[in-house]
């Protein structure tokens, strides 16, 4: 992977660190990690599996599409997603499947605490009216 540093890219301050066809742009300032290069190699992988141009046009088709969804569109990319969860895994590009990504398309679903059974319930509050 190359790594430049310049003051021009990402043209946010926003964002420390952008990888565009496998170049690895960076703020001058910024502290180059082992989680923030294994972060965009993750994105290198699915580029190069996406042939590079595609997965810039579904990165940006994905990315206007989560705008209108609650939550921030940016961390709900599923490119972004995948690379997000397994940064800290340093092996991960070792194991990881083509096309890991797909599986992140799907918003994430929330778990809910299951309720107490109704006569458990009961059971609780009956304990708690007499033992206060």
């Amino acid at each position: 992977m190359i790594i430049v540093r310049t003051k021009y890219l990402p043209p946010s301050r926003n964002y420390t660190a952008i990888n565009l066809f496998g170049v690895f742009f960076v703020h001058p300032d910024v502290k180059i990690t082992k989680r923030l290069i294994n972060h965009e190699s993750i994105h290198t992988a699915q580029m190069r599996e996406l042939l590079y141009l595609p997965f810039y046009i579904i990165y940006l088709l994905e990315w206007f599409i989560r705008l209108f969804f609650r939550g921030n569109a940016y961390f709900n990319i599923s490119f972004e997603r995948e690379a997000y969860d397994n940064e800290y895994d340093y092996h991960y590009l070792e194991k990881r499947k083509h096309y890991a990504w797909i599986k992140y398309v799907k918003k994430k679903k929330k778990k809910r605490k299951k309720k107490p059974r109704k006569r458990f319930r009961r059971k609780l509050n009956k304990y708690y009216k007499h033992n206060g």
